[in-house]
């Protein structure tokens, strides 16, 4: 009877832990969001991963991450910068990418902590040698299934040169899609009526609001360069011919000690366009 008892302990104690680590957002989410382009010959699946920040899944060989990308049979896989953090070791997020680059097209830019790193060069160079497009005011041109994808990167709207040299890129005759690391400076990205548009637009930086309540706080109570209840942290927007994706990120919160994730999992992004 003891034993029994001490089973149904052990059980509810763990049913416990599961839910705590529910709620802190430990548990990984893929989310699939679907866009109808009119672009495109074929449907074409991106994997965006943002908000790494080092963290690791499945172990430091990053299995986690790596069977999930595998089960989405992406096309392309897209890095939506804060990979690492502004201090400390690369080795998990570069672990991850060089296990994805060998096998996918992979398209980066950074984000605001490679960027604070006296370092940040030579990580560059680093994922450049792993085979991946580092972006930064520049694009690549890439066909999948019969369309002409051009796919452009800028780390914000701070860097004006950036995004004014992307600007100049945009071609109606291929399906744009432009990497910026922060959500807040949606404006800065659009273009004017009639001109040339990013169709699609992926951002994180965000991490979902931290602290989210369902139905009642969707974008959180705290965000980066947002503060308090912020307007622009987790989902679809659609701006007409353009489309805004912004990722809740991959960051475990150990790495946000201050502001945890709270009903906020984080978030491997599956973007079906067709």
């Amino acid at each position: 009877m003891e034993k029994k008892r001490r089973r149904f302990i052990t059980v509810c104690l763990l049913m416990m832990i599961a839910v705590v680590l529910e709620i802190a957002g430990y548990d990984l989410e893929m989310v699939t969001y679907q866009v109808n382009t009119g672009k495109l010959d074929k449907p074409v699946r991106i994997v965006f991963i943002s908000d790494l920040h080092n963290s690791v899944y499945g172990g430091t060989d990053q299995s986690g991450l790596i069977d999930e990308i595998h089960k989405a049979e992406p096309d392309i896989i897209i890095f939506g910068g804060d990979m690492i953090n502004s201090s400390g070791s690369t080795k998990n997020a570069l672990t991850l990418v060089r296990k994805t680059a060998a096998e996918y097209p992979c398209y980066y830019s950074p984000g605001n902590h490679e960027m604070e790193r006296g370092d940040r060069d030579e990580f560059f160079r680093e994922m450049s040698e792993l085979g991946v497009n580092v972006l930064m005011g520049s694009w690549a041109d890439i066909e999948i299934r019969g369309s002409n994808v051009r796919i452009f990167g800028v780390v914000s709207a701070d860097y004006h040169y950036q995004l004014r040299d992307c600007k100049k890129g945009l071609d109606k005759k291929h399906y744009n899609v432009l990497i910026a690391h922060e959500p807040q400076e949606i404006d800065s990205y659009l273009t004017k009526r009639g001109e040339p548009c990013f169709n699609l637009i992926l951002s994180g930086h965000a991490h979902g609001g931290q602290w989210r309540i369902p139905r009642l706080l969707d974008q959180g109570v705290y965000a980066p360069d947002q503060g308090l209840f912020p307007d622009y942290t987790n989902g679809i927007y659609d701006y007409g011919g353009t489309i805004h994706i912004i990722s809740c990120g991959l960051a475990k919160p150990f790495h946000m000690l201050l502001v945890p994730r709270i009903f906020n999992r984080p978030e491997l992004s599956i973007i079906d366009a067709c």
